[in-house]
């Protein structure tokens, strides 16, 4: 919980989230258990590192179970319970971690709703503000195959039931396309989780759809990644040049145009390093004019 004497001011100002008021710069927990090729972090920094974004206004936390098979939500909970009344916890179901294979699909509902609980049990609450559900149709990472090729409508309505019964405050997708969301927007979709960037805009469309409805869009990999089909925008020379150009990094500038072009993004950028949190955080105070702008909306 944070200490701070006032209360601090929400990174990048505020947005909706399945009915709550979160800062727009929130953080995303994935790296807290390492993984992805990077290690695991010690513990005590783990922990400091939640606990600083907390006392630096942040009030939107995204995890999941299967992150360092439970790992991330353990610190989390160690962090931060009992949690803030204003924190909104994200959670992600569709994967599982299994002893022989690693990270596995979990798409059939029966294994949502087992996901939804063990996020339950592991952060120790009784309730999930917001639950995504990520699907796995298309490339990055892990595709459906088998008994895992499952209908979106069951997995919908397993959502529906838990959230009737109280277990998750609303419903996200992740990894969509536009057709998928349009044809979930019944079941009432409070976000969506797609990968995007200054660089990678093949999402577009979905964001398109996310305006239309003011849903609340979190782009994945905000700043591209180690797949190779997502450049990193840290490296463009344009990118450079605007963050030379304004005293400020070349992250920051990625970031700053995600939220300048919607005002329902929410970015949640994950490190362990209180000095990137910092950075991260102090994106949301940048401020790019419309020079910049349109020669970054230009450049993909």
């Amino acid at each position: 919980m944070s200490t701070a004497e006032s209360t601090p001011k929400a990174p990048g100002g505020n947005a909706m989230l399945a009915g709550r008021r979160v800062a727009r710069v929130g953080f995303g927990a994935m790296h807290l258990a390492g993984g992805h090729g990077r290690p695991a972090p010690d513990p005590e920094q783990a922990v400091a590192v939640v606990r600083a974004a907390v006392d630096e206004g942040v009030n939107h936390i995204d995890t999941a179970e299967f992150y360092g098979a439970g790992r991330c939500n353990e610190l989390i909970r160690e962090a931060l319970a009992p949690f803030p009344e204003d924190l909104v916890l994200v959670s992600k179901v569709g994967a599982e971690h299994d002893d022989q294979a690693g990270l596995v699909l979990a798409q059939r509902p029966e294994q949502l709703r087992a996901g939804v609980e063990a996020n339950l049990a592991t952060l120790g609450v009784e309730r999930l503000d917001v639950v995504n559900l990520r699907r796995a149709d298309a490339p990055p990472g892990l595709l459906a195959e088998g008994d895992q090729v499952v209908d979106l409508d069951g997995q919908l309505a397993e959502l529906i039931a838990l959230r009737d019964e109280g277990k998750i405050g609303g419903i996200g997708l992740s990894h969509v396309s536009a057709g998928q969301l349009r044809h979930a927007l019944p079941a009432g979709i409070v976000c969506v989780q797609n990968a995007y960037s200054l660089l990678d805009r093949a999402s577009r469309p979905v964001l398109d759809v996310c305006r239309e409805h003011d849903i609340a869009w979190v782009p994945y990999f905000p700043l591209g990644s180690a797949f190779p089909q997502f450049p990193k925008v840290t490296e463009h020379p344009a990118v450079i040049e605007a963050a030379a150009s304004l005293g400020v990094t070349p992250a920051q500038v990625g970031l700053a145009w995600l939220l300048e072009t919607y005002a329902h993004t929410l970015l949640i950028p994950g490190t362990v390093d209180p000095a990137h949190l910092k950075e991260n955080i102090a994106a949301g105070d940048v401020h790019l004019d419309r020079q910049i702008i349109d020669t970054l909306d230009g450049i993909a």
